[in-house]
């Protein structure tokens, strides 16, 4: 009965085996593993599930603008100072230089013009990786000019939010950015420029609140979480239960605050057709790709 006998013999413990994440993803939804290579090659979309995963600001850029057009970045040299020398864990100008460190960007949007399909355009992408994507006096004065930019050249606008909200660590100079965006948008919309909005994973916060919802059209990617508060601080204000997934895009577009649900690997057809349907011209020098 050498089975309830005690072993001499020691069992070895082992390792647990970890995948290794520069070969593989797993999904968060569908908990599948997707090789990396495969990821890229779908836009990094889960291809069991179609789960949108984040991507960084470049990549797209990448996604949207031409490849063979000139793409220029506007006020690459705007980046976050610390005007109330605000500390918490650690202070905010070393979260900024870690932020550009990890990121290699100077802040938490980069702006640009390039051309989708031969179209002009001016685009704004947030980077979640850089403080949360949130919104400091940087992050809105760069969105401010870009606006400007795109009024005095008749060009198209598109903002691709990603984004926890306003940056406490600048107070109200945060805070602000909410208002003067409103107002650049209002005259910009007055001039009958075209702002199409493109809501990503995560919309939160002030930009919710500015204008993340203040676009002309607004896109949303398929499951991308959209709202202002937090679901348990609304809970605890209203004192009822909310409804299922009522922060997710596919809720919004049901309630009319989002216009479209428009998959990845269809946004950049979505916005060529948006621009050409509100009667903005190729450039002379454009080739149709």
């Amino acid at each position: 009965m050498a089975w309830f006998r005690r072993s001499k013999q020691k069992i070895l413990s082992t390792e647990r085996r970890t995948v290794s994440e520069d070969l593989w993803r797993k999904c968060p939804s569908c908990s599948e593993y997707v090789y990396n290579r495969e990821l890229e090659n779908a836009q990094y979309v889960c291809p069991t599930c179609s789960h949108h995963f984040s991507i960084n600001c470049r990549k797209y850029l990448e996604l949207l603008l031409d490849s063979n057009g000139a793409t220029t970045e506007l006020n690459s040299n705007l980046k976050s100072v610390d005007p109330l020398g605000f500390v918490a864990l650690k202070k905010y100008s070393d979260q900024i230089i870690a932020a550009q460190e990890k990121t290699g960007l100077g802040e938490a949007v980069i702006t640009v013009t390039g051309t989708v399909d031969g179209y002009p355009i001016v685009l704004c992408v947030m980077d979640f990786a850089f403080i949360g994507g949130s919104m400091g006096s940087a992050v809105g004065e760069k969105i401010s000019r870009a606006i400007e930019y795109a009024r005095e050249h008749h060009f198209p606008l598109a903002i691709i939010s990603a984004s926890g909200g306003a940056r406490m660590q600048e107070g109200a100079l945060s805070l602000m950015q909410m208002a003067k965006l409103s107002a650049k948008l209002a005259v910009f919309a007055q001039e009958r420029g075209l702002f199409v909005s493109i809501l990503t994973d995560p919309t939160t916060g002030g930009v919710t609140a500015s204008f993340a919802m203040l676009g002309d059209v607004i896109l949303a990617e398929p499951g991308a979480l959209i709202g202002f508060a937090g679901a348990r601080v609304i809970k605890q204000t209203i004192g009822q239960d909310l409804p299922e997934g009522f922060q997710r895009a596919e809720f919004l577009l049901e309630k009319g605050f989002v216009d479209h649900i428009v998959h990845r690997k269809e946004m950049r057809s979505t916005l060529k057709h948006l621009i050409s349907f509100f009667g903005y011209e190729r450039s002379a020098d454009s080739h149709q790709q």
